[in-house]
């Protein structure tokens, strides 16, 4: 196995409303990485290292996760939009000096990205985004299967400091439970990334941040959505769309189709032998498409 983030660089990066961690490593065009829920940057350990002999990495850890900023909670959730969320990676971007960059995201983070490739479209060259289909299609497609599957997208979203009580009350517990809903162990873990997951997960700071990010994508995520649905604001880049084979994305949907009409651009993409954690469960793979995705389009 890789050594953890061998080479790279942990530093944090002052944004408009506060600090984001991140790790920096490698050479060449910009590559931007954004992790899911409930984890960190620390997700892209097995992949970050091989993508940085081409390209200069930047993980970063979203808005309300990990060691980056943490708003206040407001009644309208504003301060965790995904707008807001994709506006710190621009400016992340910017402070490194640059000012278009490739996106590969994961999850909650892909959440971030579509907005960032919708929002700056001028700055993405090209998006890759694992294990997702857009948000509006999971709520207004929702049936029983989906809500008892994805039950925490409605806990979660549940008003402060409900969900909060119950998850600061056992953090570890939680964290594994949530995490090995497929596969049913979290052995592909790496015991550092691991370690950070937990770190983090005991904070009662990011369990708010976190709880946040569910909040405001079931009330403004879906407005500021809607209306980019109805302006035809689609994402202008190439698109690489992946899904675990053994999670639930490939069987309730056609992660492909949906994804053309969210897109102008080329989208192809493909299932990966693995459950909901690509990058760590399935590591090589995942390089591969990626690969295969940016040589198709000149990328790196």
């Amino acid at each position: 196995m890789l050594d953890f983030f061998k080479d790279f660089k942990l530093e944090t990066v002052r944004v408009r409303d506060g600090d984001v961690r991140l790790r920096t490593g490698g050479k060449g065009p910009p590559l931007l990485l954004v992790h899911g829920n409930p984890q960190t940057h620390a997700m892209w350990h097995r992949v970050a290292p091989v993508w940085a002999e081409r390209f200069t990495v930047i993980a970063a850890d979203i808005r309300g996760y990990g060691g980056s900023l943490k708003p206040p909670s407001t009644a309208d959730h504003a301060a965790y939009a995904k707008v807001e969320m994709a506006r710190d990676m621009v400016e992340v971007m910017t402070h490194f000096g640059f000012e278009t960059f490739d996106v590969v995201a994961h999850d909650r983070g892909a959440r971030v990205a579509h907005r960032l490739a919708i929002d700056h479209p001028k700055r993405v060259k090209s998006l890759a985004v694992l294990d997702i289909v857009p948000t509006l299609e999971h709520f207004e497609r929702t049936d029983m299967k989906f809500a008892l599957g994805y039950y925490h997208w409605f806990w979660m979203a549940q008003p402060h400091p409900f969900p909060e009580n119950i998850i600061s009350a056992a953090p570890d517990a939680w964290f594994r439970s949530h995490t090995s809903r497929e596969p049913k162990d979290d052995g592909f873990f790496h015991k550092d990334a691991l370690a950070d997951y937990l770190l983090h997960v005991r904070d009662p700071e990011m369990i708010r941040g976190m709880c946040e990010d569910y909040r405001a994508a079931a009330t403004i995520d879906l407005e500021h959505d809607r209306a980019s649905r109805a302006s035809r604001q689609l994402v202008q880049c190439p698109m690489l769309v992946l899904w675990g084979s053994k999670g639930k994305i490939g069987q309730w949907y056609e992660p492909l189709e949906l994804w053309r009409t969210y897109c102008a651009n080329h989208v192809m993409g493909a299932p990966v032998p693995s459950g909901h954690y690509l990058a760590e469960e399935a590591p090589d793979e995942v390089l591969q498409k990626v690969a295969e995705f940016h040589k198709r389009f000149g990328r790196g």
